[in-house]
């Protein structure tokens, strides 16, 4: 996840709506919506395609079900967009370019906490903040990698940051034409959104419901991304990205994704 400089990457209308406090992890748990929600089968063999925008996405949005995947014995390949050298502009504790590299570290890391060490992982390099910029290209990559996959998992297009829109759209459109499904899997929604809130295509929400095991695997992989869940020194410019009240929402028993 890269929340990036004030209103960088965030979706029109919603300038500072990932800067801005969000919703209580308390509110989400006690929503009734749950309960309305069908609930999404995952493949149990095959090829899936994992698509994040930052390294720690789609083990936020989707840490769960990538267990459940590689438990049900599924070949992983995740694809990193970008190498997320953007969550901390204004550090100096840390390079970019050492920073991408510390991220793609910690992705192995909470990889092999989810049982999924023997994933492959493709790190496509295209500037954080700046996919929009590059998602015909990005759709042309993902098009070559689906082919033949049973599942293809995304960031959600709704998402309110505009590297998990684009990425999100380019793999859509990459599925289509390749013929695989595709399922969205929000990640900031948690934070700016409300239960029930209007701006949520609910209708066309899944849930994936974690077993303790599942559970505890993804709360070991997303304590490996230190440098996003902890500072990187005393500044605000270092203060970390995902503090306990945001990765509350990630915690909970539960994955959503969109069909």
């Amino acid at each position: 996840m890269s929340a990036g400089p004030a209103g960088a990457g965030v979706s029109e209308g919603y300038a500072d709506a990932i800067q801005a406090p969000g919703t209580d992890e308390a509110r989400w748990r006690a929503w009734d919506g749950w309960d309305r929600m069908e609930r999404y089968a995952l493949p149990a063999a095959g090829r899936v395609v994992v698509v994040a925008a930052h390294p720690d996405d789609e083990v936020l949005g989707a840490g769960g079900a990538l267990a459940l995947l590689a438990a049900a014995g599924c070949a992983l390949t995740v694809v990193s967009v970008t190498d997320g050298e953007g969550s901390h502009p204004g550090s100096t504790r840390i390079t970019p370019g050492r920073l991408a590299e510390v991220r793609a570290g910690e992705l192995r890391a909470a990889l092999a906490r989810l049982g999924a060490g023997g994933a492959e992982v493709v790190r496509l390099g295209l500037p954080d903040t700046g996919v929009a910029g590059h998602e015909d290209g990005l759709a042309a990559v993902l098009g070559d990698l689906l082919p033949g996959a049973a599942l293809c998992l995304a960031p959600w297009t709704g998402d309110v940051h505009g590297d998990h829109e684009a990425a999100g759209r380019a793999a859509l459109a990459a599925a289509r034409a390749a013929g695989v499904p595709c399922r969205l899997y929000p990640v900031w929604m948690w934070h700016w959104a409300t239960p029930g809130d209007p701006r949520v295509p609910w209708q066309r929400a899944a849930r994936i419901d974690l077993p303790p095991e599942a559970l505890a695997r993804k709360r070991a992989a997303v304590e490996q991304f230190a440098s996003q869940i902890r500072p990187l020194g005393p500044g605000p410019e270092d203060a970390a990205v995902l503090p306990p009240a945001e990765l509350a929402h990630h915690l909970r028993a539960v994955e959503v994704v969109f069909g």
